[in-house]
């Protein structure tokens, strides 16, 4: 049986100030990253709606957190448009966005699914089916957890809390006492 290779959460795209972006620049936090599109009319917004809740709901250990929404739709996912979007409805949330090979990049990284579903009324107003995981990132940018569409704001919270190990001064004494040894 062959063995699933690890998440390599890695990307290098361009967030909703029109700065690039890596893994790295966010270096330090733990990052909670949601693929979506500014044009989904229910399944994204619902699910950011949600995890500004969740995040509102860890209080304090929310400044551990970078939330990013990273578009699966760079077509019409601009850095103006993905800035336009948050700030008004979901402003914890950093967009990103890029070419379509960064994005498809990205995409493959986190193993999300997407396709454009043609509207032969309105070509202009296409849906994107994807994958609506939510991937949760240690400081050092590697993978934790992920979660499901379908669980809800206390179960997902605490969860959450339970992941986020903050490192107490025991800790840094116990890395000095063992690298003393």
């Amino acid at each position: 049986m062959a063995m699933l290779k690890p998440l390599t959460a890695r990307f290098s795209l361009i967030d909703h100030h029109g700065q690039p972006v890596t893994q790295a620049s966010y270096a330090g936090r733990y990052m909670l990253v949601y693929f979506g599109f500014t044009h989904c009319r229910m399944i994204c917004p619902r699910t950011l709606k949600k995890l500004s809740n969740v995040l509102a709901a860890l209080g304090n250990r929310a400044s551990e957190i970078a939330p990013l929404y990273v578009s699966i739709d760079p077509d019409r996912d601009t850095p103006e448009v993905m800035r336009e979007f948050l700030s008004n409805s979901f402003p914890a949330f950093t967009g990103l966005t890029g070419s379509r090979e960064q994005v498809e990049e990205a995409k493959r990284a986190f193993r999300v699914f997407s396709q454009v579903k043609p509207n032969a009324d309105a070509p202009a107003d296409y849906e994107v089916r994807h994958t609506a995981f939510t991937y949760l990132l240690d400081p050092a940018g590697e993978y934790v957890s992920h979660f499901v569409e379908n669980v809800g704001e206390e179960e997902l919270a605490s969860r959450m809390r339970d992941l986020i190990v903050r490192p107490t001064q025991n800790d840094y004494q116990s890395d000095v006492n063992a690298s003393a040894s």
